[in-house]
């Protein structure tokens, strides 16, 4: 899984994912162009090329997008890795949290992603999305999993109709991931990690590392007949449900 001579794009690269993206394409050859809100996110991952804009501004999204075709080149990968979403439940959804979180995990996204499409179809080259088990089966985060789910239908789109152009486009859907976005969570309940791995076959989480390594495979020519494809890395999380076993037919 070699990408010797490869412009990879990574958003979201400042974040505990995203640096394990930098992390693992670079070990693999790749040139990496870590993109991220500032430049303090990007202070402390290995990317020597990084570029700032904000998902959420139509304009900083296509102003970045041409600055890196024009300064780097046409990528051959790109990784969406950017998210957020902080309302839990139905409950927490009000005008503004759903415009925030569908703009920013799937609308601004698909704009980046369009905005590189055409300096793509040259080459080919393979597009990463990493979407969510949210987007797969209903953990709460309701905006945040439709976002998600839009986004694997968008890979999807881009599959069928690049295809011809040599373009392949693939989605990881991470289980729970340790990193600094679960720290509100575990401020609430320290107990939540106890919780949280009754529900994994493998008995632990997913790493960032897991992540990468997925997202690495699906960019390698290892992958080059695979596309339109959804690949859960979730330590089994969606393929059947643990506690129901435990607590109700052993029970």
């Amino acid at each position: 899984m070699q990408l010797e001579g490869k412009r990879a794009v990574i958003t979201g690269a400042g974040g505990g994912i995203g640096s394990a993206l930098v992390r693992v394409l670079k070990k693999a050859g790749a040139e990496v162009i870590g993109c991220d809100r500032t430049e303090a996110e990007l202070s402390a991952i290995e990317a020597g090329r990084r570029v700032t804009f904000d998902l959420t501004d139509a304009a900083s999204v296509s102003a970045a997008a041409d600055g890196i075709v024009a300064k780097f080149g046409a990528p051959d990968i790109l990784v969406n890795n950017a998210g957020w979403t902080r309302a839990e439940t139905l409950d927490d959804l009000d005008e503004s949290a759903i415009a925030r979180e569908v703009e920013l995990n799937l609308t601004g996204v698909m704009r980046f992603t369009k905005a590189l499409l055409p300096s793509m179809k040259t080459g080919g080259g393979s597009i990463v999305f990493i979407s969510s088990v949210n987007a797969i089966i209903h953990f709460g985060n309701p905006a945040y999993a439709a976002a998600k789910a839009g986004m694997l239908a968008f890979s999807r789109g881009i599959a069928v109709e690049y295809g011809r152009h040599g373009i392949r486009s693939n989605a990881v859907c991470p289980g729970s991931v340790m990193t600094a976005a679960w720290e509100h969570r575990i401020a609430r309940d320290p107990t939540i990690r106890d919780k949280i791995l009754r529900l994994y076959p493998l008995g632990r989480l997913v790493s960032p590392e897991d992540v990468a390594n997925a997202a690495l495979f699906l960019s390698s020519p290892l992958a080059g007949g695979v596309t339109g494809v959804t690949l859960p890395v979730d330590a089994g999380l969606t393929a059947g449900n643990l506690p129901f076993i435990h607590d109700v037919l052993q029970g």
